[in-house]
């Protein structure tokens, strides 16, 4: 009987501190647009902003709705590398200037990997969402992402 109990109490506490997607405890969703040559993105994304938050990602997601993701704001424009641990779904990654600019595109990450993913000038924020959107939808460095962190949001 103290083994189930002990079995539950861990599983329930699993539960509680991996929210799935517009779960209950999963973060409000703002909108992202990038415009690309072939006109205006707009996705859904939980922003990450505390140490926790910006640590955690998208760890333990068995799945990404379409033109959903996570937008990571590293309050300044700094050397970034990302990785994959703990992380189930093949991801792009979009590095962002502090200006709103992409910078570069890591396509279709290896979930899981340790494998560090750089970006490849000093980066503000990384937008994540699911692997090959970014091909799909024509998203190249030099785009224009807007959002309030970069100042250029109406």
């Amino acid at each position: 009987m103290v083994r189930l109990f002990s079995a539950l109490s861990i599983a329930l506490a699993l539960l509680t501190a991996c929210p799935a997607p517009g779960g209950a405890g999963a973060a409000e969703l703002q909108t992202v647009e990038i415009a690309t040559a072939g006109g205006i993105r707009r996705f859904s994304v939980e922003l990450a902003q505390t140490g926790r938050e910006l640590d955690r990602g998208l760890m333990y997601r068995k799945s990404l709705p379409d033109g959903q993701g996570m937008l990571f704001d590293f309050g300044s424009e700094q050397r970034l590398d990302m990785w994959m641990k703990n992380t189930f779904i093949p991801l792009d990654m979009v590095f962002i200037d502090a200006g709103g600019r992409v910078i570069n595109i890591a396509e279709r990450t290896v979930p899981q990997s340790l494998d560090p993913v750089a970006a490849a000038a000093p980066a503000r924020a990384v937008l994540e969402v699911n692997g090959g959107t970014a091909a799909r939808l024509g998203i190249k460095p030099g785009d224009r992402v807007v959002f309030p962190i970069f100042g250029n949001a109406s």
